[in-house]
């Protein structure tokens, strides 16, 4: 098993980033660019990944009341995660994104999910300054 955190300030409203990080029509624009999320009958997701062309199914939970997000994988427990947001001040929020790869034999590699993960964060802190 193999876990991974990363966190981001980002310049506005705790409600505003959770709002922009937790829409799945909107989701796509700043996880990992190779994967696709496609909302099927909440909390059930698809997750398309391109590198191997697979669709996984899922579970996505969204808690605005908690400022939370978790998912992970539903057949093989391949991969969990969460998103917290926390209010700094009223126009400053901390992101924290965690993951958990409980496959043994392929885990991505350390320095891969932060390059991942801090890209993320960027991006989704490209798109909250956009909506704002």
């Amino acid at each position: 098993m193999s876990e991974h955190e990363r966190s981001r300030r980002i310049p506005a409203a705790p409600e505003l980033v959770f709002d922009q990080a937790s829409d799945l029509d909107r989701i796509d624009r700043w996880i990992p660019q190779d994967l696709h999320v496609r909302a099927e009958d909440p909390p059930a997701v698809t997750v398309h990944e391109d590198e191997t062309g697979r669709d996984a199914r899922a579970l996505f939970r969204a808690e605005r009341d908690q400022l939370r997000m978790e998912w992970g994988t539903r057949d093989d427990d391949r991969y969990a995660g969460w998103l917290q947001v926390a209010g700094i001040s009223p126009q400053e929020s901390e992101v924290t994104v965690h993951l958990s790869f409980f496959e043994e034999e392929h885990p991505p590699s350390d320095e891969d999910v932060a390059r991942a993960l801090d890209e993320s964060l960027k991006r989704l802190a490209d798109q909250v300054r956009q909506a704002a």
